[in-house]
């Protein structure tokens, strides 16, 4: 059963909380819903999507922590050497930024649909920003 429903450009998703490995992140994000922002390519860590939030401190500690999502994981990076920022990896993925490697929360996971992420990868990388929209299912 998927918790969450996700529109990303033109796509669709279905997407579970990964609340047993990420319970405080899933937690204060679970608040956000619906959580609605714009997607853009991201510059340093390969093939993913991001939403850059800046200095936002969420007050989520590290937990789940991954430098490599795989396709369909979704990452939340709390800040601190780089900004905070939240990631949809679509392909190979090293996350990283101007300061090197960093690595992110794994809190959402993809479970349907998973051939659409390299559309809407490059979809984001050839026309731009991307609507998204993550909410309860």
């Amino acid at each position: 059963m998927s918790d969450l429903r996700i529109t990303a450009g033109p796509f669709k998703f279905q997407a579970r909380f990964e609340t047993a490995l990420a319970p405080k992140t899933c937690a204060i994000f679970k608040r956000l819903l619906p959580y609605e922002q714009k997607v853009i390519h991201v510059r340093w860590s390969g093939e993913a999507v991001w939403i850059p939030l800046g200095e936002t401190d969420m007050g989520i500690p590290a937990e789940n922590q991954t430098s490599y999502p795989a396709p369909g994981q979704m990452i939340l990076y709390p800040g601190g050497i780089s900004e905070t920022e939240i990631l949809l990896a679509y392909g190979g993925v090293h996350f990283a930024s101007k300061m090197g490697q960093l690595a992110g929360n794994h809190f959402i996971t993809i479970t349907s649909s998973l051939e659409d992420l390299p559309k809407l990868g490059k979809m984001t990388l050839w026309e731009g920003a991307q609507p998204i929209r993550i909410e309860a299912a």
